[in-house]
């Protein structure tokens, strides 16, 4: 990447966590590409997904609203698309950017041109792709105790509310076709990012769709890991941001990770954290990017500049950044 030059940048999730992502990356590259999951079985996505036989729009939706520009333009039709239906009718809950969303799709008969025609219509900073041309079912095998037998839990709502530790993760279809331009993404990006999220049904599952984790071991992009804020209750309640590392290895043996990005806040015990991102090949950032009234939500500036720490190469822990 050329001194100056805008990094190309893909970043992979779903939901709150990728938005967040997002919201920080825009104000630092002009190359920013959402990979997005496409497994939501749930609320107005899953509806739409049942009766039109379409992917769930829902996480595409929420990744094209984070890359609204603040501008009086961007707000307007970042709420616009998040705009949720109140009725007594079957419009209810139904989010107006998944209507919107999935008529194009059938307007035009295809999905990746039908998001870019929406993020031309938001003017959005950055391109936003699924990660498969499928809708896929997410399945896992949870344990929820030290003596239990594992448990079978279908669906990704279920997956992500489960209280037990889940153990392993699963596709169907088993192997589903990458969409085709997020894998080019991939092998021509500067840098992959790679969470926070939902940390199994939104972030790990990527590494299951068989085309996209060849591109993850084979592209010549750096990947940055970016640790969640807090545990979320259900699939991570429990989880240290030590074992979220140890997940992505489990799921993804012998992935070369570069940077491990976390704010101090949520880590348990540093040291170990850094053992564990030796053993993928990284080093560990730490920097505050939680906002300042102490929520566990990501402030998109602190966000940004600790993106592009990274990017630049500047590691190592700033005391009271």
């Amino acid at each position: 990447m050329a001194l100056g030059v805008s990094p190309r940048v893909v970043a992979l999730g779903g939901g709150h966590g990728l938005s967040s992502s997002l919201r920080a990356l825009r104000l630092m590259s002009d190359q920013l590409t959402a990979v997005v999951t496409v497994a939501d079985d749930g609320g107005s996505s899953g509806r739409l997904r049942e009766e039109l036989d379409v992917l769930p729009p829902g996480d595409l939706r929420m990744a094209l609203a984070a890359l609204c520009d603040d501008s009086e333009w961007g707000r307007t039709w970042s709420d616009m698309l998040q705009h949720r239906f109140r009725s007594a009718g079957s419009l209810d809950n139904h989010a107006m950017g998944n209507l919107l969303i999935v008529t194009l799709w059938q307007q035009l008969g295809d999905t990746v041109q039908g998001l870019d025609w929406v993020g031309r219509l938001l003017g959005a900073r950055g391109r936003v792709l699924p990660m498969a041309s499928v809708p896929l079912v997410v399945e896992a095998d949870v344990r929820c105790g030290a003596d239990a037998e594992l448990q079978h839990v279908v669906g990704q709502s279920r997956v992500a509310k489960t209280e037990g530790r889940i153990e392993q993760l699963r596709l169907v279809p088993a192997a589903p076709p990458a969409c085709p331009e997020s894998v080019d993404a991939i092998r021509a990006a500067d840098w992959v990012v790679l969470g926070p999220g939902s940390w199994f049904s939104s972030v790990l599952v990527h590494l299951l769709v068989p085309d996209l984790a060849r591109a993850l071991y084979e592209t010549s992009a750096r990947i940055c890991v970016t640790l969640n804020l807090a545990p979320e209750r259900g699939e991570t309640q429990d989880l240290t941001a030590t074992d979220h590392l140890e997940a992505l290895a489990r799921h993804a043996p012998g992935l070369r990770v570069d940077a491990v990005l976390a704010d101090p806040s949520a880590v348990e015990d540093i040291a170990e954290l850094e053992d564990a991102a030796a053993q993928m090949g990284a080093r560990v950032l730490m920097r505050q990017v939680r906002r300042g009234d102490g929520s566990p939500l990501h402030d998109p500036l602190r966000l940004a500049a600790a993106f592009r720490d990274v990017f630049e190469g500047v590691y190592g822990d700033v005391p009271g950044a």
